[in-house]
């Protein structure tokens, strides 16, 4: 319940650069405006998470798609290391797929790769912003990542998640993490031995 009252506060509060931030993705990359994607949610149950679109859907010559670095824009980096992109998953909160904080959903295809410590991260509902966020973000290792999000799972609390919901706007302001080394975004989880 109080996530669903924090999202709808800040979606009312959020609709006027929500807007500003539509207009100029349909200006600089056209339609959609916004980014849907099935991710794991409470349990590994699916939902369709969304985001504001930051890349160009442009592929090469034989028809595959650009790696992220050629596809993300000046304005989706600009949304990303601002974390504006990550606005329209309030909708996702008021549904109840997602909540304020938590895990980061990732990725359907990571599921089987997991060992049985890193499914636990699914023990709770994913979050817009979470613990490992505030804690190096994309910088650090998928190995610290996972640790730090169970170890969330086991630490949950409601002054937890205040600490971590101050954190984030630090870490917004300071923009750091955005990225991993070497990467546009992030690399892909291959497995325990990544």
């Amino acid at each position: 319940m109080l996530d669903a009252l924090i999202a709808l506060a800040a979606l009312v509060a959020f609709i006027p650069i929500m807007l500003v931030v539509s207009v100029l993705i349909a200006k600089s990359m056209g339609t959609p405006v916004l980014f849907r994607q099935t991710r794991p949610g409470l349990s590994g149950k699916p939902f369709d998470m969304i985001k504001f679109r930051t890349m160009r859907d442009a592929v090469d010559k034989h028809g595959n798609q650009l790696p992220d670095s050629e596809r993300l824009t000046k304005l989706g980096r600009f949304l990303r290391s601002s974390s504006l992109d990550e606005l329209p998953e309030l909708w996702n909160v008021l549904k109840g797929d997602m909540s304020i904080v938590g895990p980061r959903p990732l990725l359907m295809e990571y599921l089987p790769l997991y060992s049985d410590e890193q499914k636990r991260r699914h023990e709770v509902r994913p979050g817009v912003t979470g613990w490992a966020q505030v804690n190096g973000r994309n910088a650090i290792s998928w190995d610290e990542k996972f640790k730090l999000d169970v170890w969330y799972v086991d630490n949950q609390s409601f002054w937890l998640d205040v600490k971590i919901l101050f954190m984030t706007v630090v870490k917004v302001f300071k923009r750091e993490g955005i990225s991993q080394e070497g990467e546009a975004t992030v690399n892909y989880f291959k497995g325990n031995n990544d």
